[in-house]
């Protein structure tokens, strides 16, 4: 199981003004830091959440259809955009979407189509494209929303102790309570 980002957030769920705000910084000095910070922040909190904060397109690798659902480790998903399966040809064969059900606001989605795929290549012959994302950045959640600011005071504090390029080098007390709710759950 494989994901490639094919379509990047076209915004940030913070804007510089957000963030020079709640540092309560005048100025533009630091606003190339301050906006690498944010992405920085973003990212974090993606990898270590399997969350998409604001709409990103992905798809997802598979060798073969599982028995079940598919189990997709990013959320929320909105929707299904393309199932492509390859033929022994090698041939990329669209998949028809009608009849799936998605279960995108489970942790991880899940997506049963109305005939399971077959693809004739063993590594990678199932492509899912797919949107995840909750949408623009006034849908994200304001507690995803404090912990990235949380999270770039700390990085900004650290700006010369810490190069931008080496960051996230630490994370705030409380950073974890405030994306817990996120969290998949493990038993």
């Amino acid at each position: 199981m494989t994901y490639a980002l094919i379509a990047p957030p076209a915004a940030e769920p913070l804007t510089l003004a957000e963030v020079k705000a709640h540092l309560r910084l005048d100025g533009d000095d630091e606003d190339g830091l301050l906006t690498g910070l944010i992405r920085t922040a973003r990212e974090h909190l993606e990898r270590m959440s399997g969350l998409a904060l604001i709409s990103q397109g992905w798809r997802l690798y598979l060798d073969r259809w599982p028995d079940g659902p598919a189990r997709i480790g990013k959320a929320p998903v909105r929707a299904i955009d393309a199932v492509t399966v390859y033929d022994a040809a090698g041939d990329a064969v669209s998949v028809a979407l009608g009849g799936h059900v998605l279960d995108g606001e489970a942790m991880p989605a899940r997506l049963m189509m109305a005939q399971n795929p077959a693809t004739a290549r063993a590594v990678n012959g199932i492509e899912i494209d797919f949107t995840a994302g909750f949408g623009t950045a006034v849908d994200v959640p304001d507690g995803l929303k404090r912990a990235m600011l949380t999270h770039i005071a700390q990085m900004f504090a650290c700006r010369g102790a810490v190069a931008p390029e080496n960051q996230p080098a630490v994370i705030p007390d409380g950073y974890e309570r405030l994306v817990a709710p996120w969290l998949p759950r493990r038993l």
